[in-house]
């Protein structure tokens, strides 16, 4: 059986449900929990809703709605995309092979705010483990954060780096590393380097030596992910065509992880669009 899974619970990733769902294809939505819809106090401008409704009302109704025709609702966090013989969502309760993926996981990324971090973008400081490994080979690099997204960005560095280390800022661990990973709990005062990053100073005025480090905090944002599988993007929005496609076939992106207008009748209409076009490419793809 084909099956579509959708990445996000918002406006975009309901709406795309909504028509996955109805045309009969098994449909997954994966979740990590309310999104910005939810802390809108009132909505008085989307159609149909002459007195306003809060943004929790309408987002109980959405998922409510998705459910009712047949989408199956996955509270987890994902933390990659991959492909083997298919394209897989990765995710820290297990991993959800699919014949095509739409992310709708608006556009936020934690980036803590570290003295040195913007400055060495693309010198040292990295967003993507899969996409920049590489370039760090035998040497020693670390991990910013302390959950799920972080460990999974750790797996991807040992196998190619020298050494790993993982930078906590301050943060409680919430999952296990591997015992050859070493943790720092420290606050980061500063990022260090000439050209490139050649360490971190902590509060206490401690200092490691690093030549690459790994933002991975909290969730990972709609660009973090896209790259894994190599979707092109812009300023952290997905790049799309008019029907709502990706650069890497199979992918498409809806709502405000594209750009333009964050507005909920904008995510709807792209969820709507992607939907169909998911529609149609597993469609044929199972007839080839």
């Amino acid at each position: 059986m084909a099956n579509i899974v959708i990445v996000g619970a918002g406006p975009a990733g309901i709406s795309a449900a909504l028509y996955a769902a109805r045309a009969s294809i098994h449909t997954t939505v994966i979740y990590m929990g309310s999104g910005a819809l939810k802390k809108a106090e009132k909505i008085e401008n989307y159609y149909g809703f002459s007195q306003g409704i809060s943004g929790e009302a309408l987002e109980s109704a959405g998922i409510k709605g998705a459910e009712t025709v047949g989408a199956v609702m996955v509270k987890a966090q994902v933390v990659g995309f991959g492909f083997t013989d298919q394209l897989v969502v990765n995710t820290d309760q297990g991993d959800y092979p699919a014949d095509s993926i739409i992310i709708a996981t608006g556009a936020s990324r934690v980036t803590p705010p570290i003295m040195g971090l913007e400055v060495y973008e693309g010198k040292g400081v990295s967003y993507c483990a899969v996409c920049d490994a590489f370039f760090y080979r035998k040497k020693k690099v670390a991990v910013v954060g302390a959950g799920a997204y972080a460990l999974h960005e750790v797996k991807e560095l040992l196998p190619v780096v020298g050494k790993v280390d993982l930078l906590t800022n301050g943060e409680p661990l919430t999952v296990e590393f591997p015992p050859e990973v070493c943790i720092h709990t420290m606050k980061i005062s500063a990022i260090m380097g000439g050209e490139r990053v050649d360490g971190v100073r902590f509060e206490d005025g401690t200092l490691v030596e690093l030549q690459g480090i790994f933002i991975a905090c909290g969730i990972a944002g709609s660009a973090d992910l896209a790259k894994k599988i190599g979707i092109f993007t812009e300023k952290n929005k997905i790049i799309i065509d008019s029907n709502m496609a990706t650069n890497v076939p199979g992918v498409f992106a809806a709502g405000d992880c594209t750009g333009g207008m964050l507005q909920v009748c904008k995510a709807v209409y792209e969820g709507a669009k992607a939907g169909t076009e998911a529609i149609k490419y597993v469609r044929k793809k199972k007839n080839t």
